[in-house]
C-alpha cells in the first residue's frame, strides 16, 4: 500500500493545480448541496466513469464539504502519477495481501471527523451508459473497520455538453 503524504508546499500546489485544471476543462460543475453532520467524517460513494472523477470530487470537497480529502486509487495509477499521494490518494492492490491493510486504513480515516473519503465501489471505470454495475466487497469491509460514525453520501456524476464547447458536470448527491 502506498499511503497519502500531505506536505504543505506540494499539497497546496497540487490543490491549486487540480482546481485550476477542473475549471479550465469544464464549463461548469453543477451539484446539489447536502447537509452532513460536521462532527462526523464523510464517506462519499461515487460512480467512476472517467480519469477526471477523483479531481472532480477533490474540487467538490473544496467547495462543499471542506474536509481533508482522501481517495482510494489503484496502485498502478499512483505509481504512474506519484503526485496524487500529495492530494490524499492512497493505493489498493487487488491481487495483494496489502489490500486488507488498505481497507483497514480507509476505515480508520473515517474515525476522524476532519476527513472525507471517496471510494468507487465498482473497482474500475464503467461507462455512464451501462445498465449493470457490480460493486466490489471492499465497501463493507471499510465500514466494518471503522467505528461507523460517519456521514454516508452517495454521488452520481455525469457530463453533458449541451450548447457549450466544454462539458458541464452534474453531480447528484444523496445522504
Amino acid at each position: 500500500m502506498i499511503k497519502d503524504e500531505y506536505h504543505w508546499l506540494k499539497s497546496n500546489f497540487f490543490s491549486w493545480y487540480i482546481s485550476r485544471s477542473v475549471r479550465r476543462h469544464y464549463h461548469k460543475i453543477d451539484y446539489n448541496p447536502v447537509e452532513t453532520d460536521p462532527q462526523k467524517s464523510v464517506l462519499l460513494v461515487a460512480n467512476h466513469y472517467s480519469w477526471w472523477d477523483g479531481f472532480l470530487f477533490f474540487h467538490l470537497n473544496k467547495l462543499l464539504f471542506k474536509k481533508k480529502f482522501h481517495i482510494i486509487i489503484l496502485e498502478e495509477t499512483i505509481i504512474k502519477h506519484s503526485f496524487l499521494k500529495y492530494v490524499g490518494s492512497f493505493s489498493v492492490s487487488k491481487s495483494s495481501r496489502s489490500m486488507l491493510e488498505t481497507l483497514k486504513y480507509a476505515g480508520e480515516l473515517l474515525d476522524d471527523p476532519e476527513n472525507l473519503l471517496v471510494i468507487f465501489p465498482q473497482g474500475k471505470l464503467y461507462s455512464n451508459f451501462t445498465d449493470m454495475i457490480n460493486f466490489e466487497k471492499g465497501l463493507a469491509r471499510i465500514t466494518n473497520f471503522s467505528k461507523q460514525n460517519f456521514n454516508y453520501v452517495f454521488a452520481a456524476s455525469f457530463t453533458e455538453e449541451f450548447s457549450e464547447p466544454k462539458p458541464t458536470v452534474f453531480i447528484y448527491l444523496k445522504n
